[in-house]
């Protein structure tokens, strides 16, 4: 059967099929970012323009595209994963605080581990349609886990854990939309859970045997934050400040009250890990509530467009992009305002990061075009 050109693809797409309000929810989120960056640190507020800029061209020309072809290659995805993954551990990586995630070419800092989101999802959720009749089959799902073992592996060994945990639940996500048997899902739950608890239990002891010694102390400085007030839990008891200085209305756009911790130079990676703590201060409650609804609004509008999806490839991959948006943003927000564990991860479309920006909207560029191919309801 011949294959479409791009323009014949093109031409069969409607404009009301475009999913606008989606793209306006992203642009709103963005414009947030922008402004808690440049108040955050303004050396980074260009860059951040750029990448926003940078990333909506990327991602209504892949909205525009055909994601049935594009994942016709998906191994070459996975192979490439890998493959950019196994950078970090050459001369081209670059180490900030103990952590070796970005390589450096030509110049440019990229993080591997932002791309591989995107580039794992679009992977299994072509490998799932393949072998769709043997979804249900625990052998299936153990080749599933057995390929995402790999580049969980060399992501561990940066060490990131936090990216680690936010691929296993999208790849989760995705294996639970395609239909896995229900009976796994409660063996894996009655596995995982106990497993978290006895996590916790062993950060507890004086020497612990699963978590490295700054993980032990995350983990420690969480439950027991007044005991780590001037180490580990420093960050979050000051971010919480920060957040609960807001208010309601908050001190302003770009505030220069001397009461503001963020000014003091007291909340550090403000303008990447804690930039919730900027919006919290500096626009209170009303625009904190604003990130978190935007956040929650982009991963049901996946879902939805994953209910819509024509095949079982397009219903995985808006399945694991709203997993991605919404975790993350879950993750986030809960580091900077202490109900979980402090854990570098970026707020999608909000935090500084070019590599996270341009990657989140690309993977939307694919969801928008999902919708573009979706079911007809009139």
């Amino acid at each position: 059967m011949r294959t479409e050109t791009f323009w014949e693809k093109l031409k069969s797409y409607h404009i009301f099929d475009y999913d606008f309000k989606l793209v306006m929810m992203l642009i709103a989120l963005s414009c947030i970012g922008v402004m808690a960056v440049g108040s955050a640190d303004p050396s980074y507020k260009k860059k951040q323009i750029v990448g926003i800029v940078l990333g909506v061209f990327m991602m209504i020309f892949i909205s525009l595209l055909d994601y049935i072809f594009i994942c016709k290659f998906y191994a070459i995805y996975y192979i490439l994963n890998l493959v950019v993954l196994s950078l970090v551990f050459t001369p081209l990586s670059h180490s900030v605080k103990g952590a070796t995630r970005w390589i450096t070419v030509l110049g440019v800092q990229f993080q591997p581990s932002e791309a591989s989101k995107i580039l794992l999802i679009l992977f299994f959720s072509a490998f799932i349609m393949k072998y769709k009749d043997k979804v249900k089959k625990i052998y299936f799902i153990f080749i599933c886990l057995g390929l995402l073992a790999p580049p969980l592996i060399m992501i561990v060994l940066q060490p990131d854990l936090s990216t680690t945990i936010m691929l296993t639940v999208i790849i989760c996500c995705i294996l639970f939309s395609a239909g896995i048997n229900i009976k796994f899902v409660i063996t894996v739950l009655a596995i995982s859970i106990p497993t978290a608890l006895l996590v916790i239990f062993d950060a507890l002891a004086d020497k612990s045997v699963i978590l490295r010694d700054y993980q032990q102390r995350r983990v420690l400085a969480w439950l027991h934050p007044e005991d780590f007030a001037s180490s580990d839990a420093y960050q979050t008891l000051n971010s919480i400040m920060a957040i609960g200085s807001g208010q309601l209305l908050g001190k302003g756009y770009n505030t220069n009250e001397i009461s503001s911790v963020l000014n003091g130079g007291f909340v550090s990676e403000s303008q990447t890990d804690f930039i919730f703590t900027v919006v919290g201060e500096e626009f209170g409650f009303i625009g904190g509530c604003a990130v978190i609804v935007l956040i929650l609004l982009i991963a049901l509008e996946c879902m939805v467009i994953a209910g819509r999806a024509k095949d079982l490839t397009g219903q995985l991959i808006a399945t694991g992009m709203g997993a991605w948006i919404g975790f993350q943003g879950f993750l986030n927000i809960g580091v900077a305002t202490g109900a979980l564990p402090n854990t570098g991860i970026p707020l999608p479309f909000v935090s500084a990061g070019l590599t996270s920006i341009v990657s989140c909207f690309a993977g939307m560029g694919f969801v928008l075009n999902v919708r573009l191919q979706g079911k007809k309801y009139f």
